[in-house]
């Protein structure tokens, strides 16, 4: 089944890199960015986790943990770990977790239609994940879903944007138009009229009766 934004993103125990992982104890009351690559030693995903390998301290920043999910077992995600730190110059500091069994693929719809073909005429290929990305929220709920194929890398910084974004409007009545980077301004719900909006985030800006900006109160 689809997982859909505000479905509770599934339970599971996995092995990985930094040990057996309970995967909603271990996330706590972090956000987490969930990510999937189709296999280890292959060009696209060796740049992929060295972006995030740079990235980490900035998923940090942000309360956020970082989780890689790949067919491949622990002892090849150990070994692939130089081969990702040549490229990033710096080393993958997040666990990455081995699913072999495609357990967790299953449970977040990771694969490809080509997957649940008849197996006659399959390459590998169709047996591998897609570059699927969610980000969860410290209630286990899914708030982004981007979903990439196989000959696409992702871009890294589109998901940090994507992140700010997320922790800017959780819970509030708040927005973020196209192309929002932090300290710009934001949209304000229209289940507050301008009075209570106003006395909420300070003087709006109206471009149109249902479209008003405020000053961003988080980075602003």
């Amino acid at each position: 089944m689809t997982l859909r934004i505000n479905d509770t993103a599934p339970d599971f125990t996995a092995n990985s890199t930094e040990g057996e992982i309970k995967f909603h104890e271990w996330a706590g009351d972090d956000y987490v960015v969930l990510f999937s690559h189709p296999r280890d030693f292959t060009p696209v995903c060796t740049t992929e986790f060295g972006a995030v390998a740079q990235l980490v301290p900035e998923f940090e920043k942000r309360g956020t943990k970082v989780l890689g999910v790949s067919v491949d077992s622990v002892e090849d995600h150990g070994k692939w770990k130089g081969d990702i730190e040549k490229v990033a110059g710096c080393p993958a500091n997040f666990p990455m977790i081995d699913d072999t069994d495609l357990k967790v693929a299953k449970a977040f719809d990771m694969l490809p239609a080509d997957y649940y073909l008849p197996t006659e005429g399959r390459t590998p290929a169709h047996t591998a994940t897609v570059r699927t990305v969610y980000i969860i929220g410290p209630d286990k709920k899914v708030r982004i879903a981007m979903t990439y194929p196989m000959s696409v890398g992702r871009n890294f910084a589109e998901i940090i944007r994507a992140l700010d974004a997320v922790q800017e409007t959780d819970g509030l009545p708040l927005a973020t138009p196209a192309n929002w980077m932090p300290g710009q301004d934001v949209i304000v719900a229209l289940s507050l009229d301008d009075a209570a909006a106003e006395e909420k985030y300070g003087k709006l800006e109206k471009k149109l009766p249902y479209l008003r900006f405020a000053k961003d109160p988080k980075h602003g």
